[in-house]
């Protein structure tokens, strides 16, 4: 992964792409290989690897405020310097004078928003993305798309670079860099596409299709071919 490089994972349903972005990030042990961060070893979670669910999930009797903060709990700094990096960094994810809201007074793109916030307060090097964006409407969700790319590499942020799991072909084109393809059984990488495309992205763009086509064709089974005298004919 380069700097500054969003890579998004693709595949079909139940081929592991979760169980892959969790490996990455600690969570689990992988049966063979290993993951490093700038030369070292992965083998627990650690703040400099950060992690967005599919559910979001923001603590119902705190405010926005106290939901980023915890963000920075493992840090132990001064109450005053937790208020700012918070402040800071719901101001990054759109969110600068809702500092005093409760989950219950937001919308999901709101709390989804605040997990974000959260996420960078830890000062990360990686953020991992789980169908961040599935539980949104899609009105909301390509609201946030739109913007999410300059939220987390934000001059004001640690982040070097994110890993974005997604079914949404439409939305790993407008928001990724480089594009791995999973499929098969057992489950291999069977191709990797380099997005070319300058931001903003417009999925009416033409070659926004050609990006798309080439992803369906990784993703779609190739049907085995009849052979002459086979029992199934």
């Amino acid at each position: 992964m380069g700097d500054y490089e969003l890579i998004a994972i693709v595949g079909p349903s139940g081929i592991g792409k979760s169980t892959l972005l969790r490996i990455l990030g600690g969570f689990i042990k992988p049966i063979r290989g290993e993951v490093r961060l700038l030369g070292k070893k992965i083998i627990k979670p650690t703040p400099k690897i950060a992690l967005i669910h599919q559910a979001i999930v923001t603590f119902p009797w705190m405010s926005a405020l106290e939901n980023v903060k915890l963000g920075l709990k493992y840090r132990n700094l001064p109450k005053e310097e937790e208020d700012k990096i918070a402040r800071k960094m719901l101001e990054i994810v759109g969110l600068g004078g809702f500092e005093d809201l409760s989950p219950k007074q937001m919308s999901g793109g709101m709390r989804q928003r605040v997990a974000i916030a959260r996420a960078l307060a830890a000062d990360p090097l990686v953020l991992l993305m789980d169908e961040p964006f599935s539980h949104l409407d899609e009105l909301t969700a390509e609201g946030i798309r739109q913007e999410v790319y300059s939220m987390i590499f934000n001059k004001d942020t640690t982040l070097r670079g994110a890993v974005l799991v997604s079914h949404n072909l439409d939305e790993v084109v407008e928001l990724a860099d480089r594009i791995y393809v999973i499929n098969g059984s057992p489950a291999t990488v069977v191709g990797e596409i380099k997005v070319e495309l300058e931001r903003p992205r417009r999925s009416k763009d033409p070659r926004f299709q050609e990006y798309l086509d080439q992803l369906y064709k990784l993703l779609t089974p190739v049907k085995k071919p009849v052979v002459s005298g086979d029992k199934n004919e």
